[in-house]
């Protein structure tokens, strides 16, 4: 019984600490899932997507296979019209498009920078004070006895 008292717990603090700051948030796979939510109610997913992205594709090892995914990374997010595209001052997109002929692991770097520094400074205190938020908080704090001592 005690395994399960403990669980609980830990459970219930886990939206809460995601409060502390961003990267808490985007570590926590629920956390992002929640945000992502949030993100698409808003019409602004593409900045996470594309946050995700970045991320993936840094740790990609194999030549070719950067060429590829930052091709696929510039034509959703970058290139003008693009499907998601995100928005970045002229001068980040326009060095992107000239080095994506050649692209290297940091050829995103600044836009990612960028997008990361509009998340933390506009959509995460939005997310914070949001419904998504704040239903996931408090469903947490209320004890479903029923689901935990289901012998009650």
């Amino acid at each position: 019984m005690p395994v399960k008292c403990c669980f609980y717990r830990s459970q219930t603090t886990e939206a809460m600490t995601w409060s502390e700051n961003m990267d808490t948030l985007l570590a926590n796979q629920a956390g992002l899932d929640a945000f992502r939510t949030f993100l698409k109610s808003e019409f602004s997913e593409e900045n996470v997507e594309f946050w995700l992205a970045c991320e993936d594709f840094k740790k990609t090892k194999n030549a070719e296979k950067i060429a590829s995914k930052a091709r696929m990374i510039y034509s959703e997010f970058i290139e003008a019209d693009a499907p998601k595209e995100i928005n970045i001052d002229f001068s980040t997109r326009d060095l992107i498009s000239k080095n994506i002929a050649e692209p290297t692991l940091k050829c995103f770097d600044e836009a990612q920078k960028l997008i990361y520094s509009l998340m933390a400074k506009d959509s995460f205190p939005r997310f914070l004070k949001s419904e998504v938020y704040k239903k996931l908080v408090n469903s947490q704090q209320v004890p479903n006895h029923k689901k935990w001592l289901p012998f009650l």
